[in-house]
């Protein structure tokens, strides 16, 4: 089931930009951001949780509290309705284009009574803020840019928020008598980094109790659509969600029908074709006698077209079918494949636990190793210093092969500067199992200089993955304008792995970008980039954009043994 902290998170977020909408406290308003993040990210469900426990946690105080048991005992929160209703709804759908901020949406609302996405675009067509102070030529190129990624991202869901309310749906579909089998399917269970709507599918004998079921779910607002073979509801959060039930016999050929992709089934049903037989949702047939040849498994569908089974997350079109015939399919990686995360954060820096709970978290995954790569000084929030981070490389040794033997490796995220140089001198950096090194500033560098700044992090000795390479932030921030050829080339000769960031709001290196770079030779490391205990699960969006990228476990250095892992470490470094 989906946890209350979300829901509470989200609250609390948007009251944070009310209050900068109504030019409210600063000061105020980042409290509640920051409250917002720890209730996010703690491992301890809020909706059981009494004031006392809730200000128990880490930036939540007595006012804050005291919000979130309103909501969670009557839905609402007046303070929050309150700001909801002092705000013109056209201010608020402005503050949805990503770059654009509270305090610039309502300046627009007021001096040119600008109320909608189309309206600024067209004034920006117009050139009509050109005499609206602090709206340059720069600044509206960039809400230019804003409004084409919400016109890009249009009504899909990020993969994470779909995941969660397609298990959630599924949980409940299951426990209704007569299902034999229940999963989701569509771009959902290709792991599409978002989903236009949710397709689940339910094996029974009868349809009735499951369109009844769905109905009735608290996750469901309106009921959009409803038959005896497919029921179509729309949830809370928006979310279109369709229902198929099968029967129990054709459960193989559904999954292959509804998971697609649309290209993938043209080429599935086009061999089926040549082949003298007819594929559908409900079967593999003889096209002259009618005859149902193979339909239970999605393995019996696959090998009666003498295909071997193919794993969703390449169903794209994408040479998938030509590399089946051929016999070099890639056994791809999986979350099993994993034996350690590279890349964690703990509470010395940006994150919401301690080391020990981060590692006791992490050997309770079944990890071999596990890196924690706290946050380098240029990153000026976090305070770091040379102290505080020998400090915690002791008590990480203290902790190594404690829990479960789980190997620890201290490491950090250095932050490369805009001409490509690092928070610490090589001297300091020598002393460090790890480092990650990461772009956090400086994103508008035209190409060549992009380019120049990571290849020559790729360059340092020290330097053994550059992290969430291309900075994206899916829907709100477009990646760095760099020469990736040229930097994935740089990888493979240097030797540096490229990160596949699990964070759902990031997944970068996307699919593509990982397809390209794979063929460079490079190598790749698949993290979680865990600001909490929770976010270590986060992995399994990693490992699903990975074989989207066609990755396998001799592809990602974090699938390796751990003397295997050392060695590439220490690859390169000066002796």
């Amino acid at each position: 089931m989906a946890r209350a902290n979300g829901e509470v998170e989200a609250l609390l977020r948007e009251y944070a930009d009310l209050i900068a909408i109504t030019a409210g406290d600063a000061f105020k308003a980042r409290a509640y951001e920051k409250a917002a993040r720890a209730i996010g990210g703690y491992p301890g469900d809020v909706s059981r949780m009494d004031a006392d426990e809730l200000r128990g946690i880490p930036n939540v105080g007595r006012s804050i509290a005291e919000k979130v048991l309103e909501f969670l005992r009557t839905g609402t929160v007046s303070a929050v309705e309150e700001r909801r209703a002092r705000i013109p709804a056209g201010v608020r759908e402005l503050t949805t284009i990503p770059t654009l901020g509270p305090k610039k949406a309502l300046r627009l609302y007021e001096d040119l009574h600008i109320a909608s996405v189309e309206q600024l675009a067209a004034a920006i067509e117009a050139d009509a803020l050109c005499d609206l102070k602090g709206f340059g030529a720069k600044t509206q190129k960039n809400i230019a840019h804003g409004i084409d990624l919400l016109r890009q991202a249009g009504g899909r869901i990020p993969l994470h928020l779909a995941v969660e309310t397609a298990e959630e749906i599924v949980a409940g579909l299951s426990a209704v008598t007569g299902c034999a089998r229940c999963a989701y399917a569509g771009s959902l269970r290709r792991m599409r980094e978002t989903v236009g709507d949710i397709d689940v599918l339910v094996a029974a004998r009868r349809s009735a109790p499951f369109m009844d079921a769905l109905c009735a779910l608290p996750s469901t607002a309106e009921v959009i659509a409803r038959g005896e073979k497919k029921t179509s509801v729309r949830t809370h959060q928006g979310v279109q969600v369709d229902l198929r039930v099968l029967p129990p016999d054709s459960w193989g050929a559904g999954q292959q029908y509804f998971t697609g992709s649309k290209g993938h089934n043209i080429r599935t049903r086009t061999i089926a074709v040549r082949q003298g037989l007819k594929l559908s949702e409900y079967g593999l047939f003889d096209a002259g006698s009618g005859r149902s040849l193979v339909s239970r498994t999605e393995e019996e569908v696959y090998g009666r077209l003498g295909l071997p089974w193919i794993p969703p997350t390449l169903r794209e079109d994408r040479g998938e079918i030509e590399a089946a015939l051929r016999g070099e399919l890639p056994e791809v990686v999986t979350e099993r494949s994993i034996r350690g995360d590279l890349h964690t954060h703990t509470d010395l820096t940006d994150g919401l636990a301690s080391l020990e709970a981060m590692v006791e978290a992490a050997a309770a995954r079944g990890y071999a190793y596990y890196a924690v790569t706290d946050h380098a000084p240029r990153l000026y929030m976090q305070r770091m210093t040379d102290e505080k981070m020998l400090a915690q490389r002791e008590r990480l040794r203290e902790l190594d092969g404690v829990h479960r033997g789980m190997r620890l490796l201290h490491g950090t995220e250095l932050n490369i500067g805009p001409e490509g140089e690092l928070d610490w001198p090589d001297t300091f950096l020598a002393g460090f199992d790890f480092c990650v090194a990461s772009l956090h500033s400086h994103f508008d560098l035209d190409r060549r200089a992009m380019t120049r700044r990571l290849v020559r992090a790729c360059e340092n000795p020290y330097v053994r993955v550059i992290g969430h390479p291309t900075t994206r932030l899916i829907g709100r921030r477009p990646g760095a304008d760099a020469d990736w050829d040229e930097v994935f080339a740089a990888c493979a000769r240097t030797g540096t792995a490229l990160e596949v960031n699990a964070q759902p709001d990031r997944l970068d290196l996307c699919d593509e970008d990982i397809l390209r770079a794979r063929e460079h030779g490079a190598k790749f490391a698949v993290n979680s980039d865990a600001h909490s205990v929770p976010h270590l699960a986060q992995l399994r969006y990693g490992v699903g954009t990975a074989q989207r990228g066609w990755l396998t476990p001799e592809d990602v250095v974090n699938t390796w043994p751990l003397r295997r892992l050392r060695q590439f470490l220490g690859r390169g470094r000066p002796r």
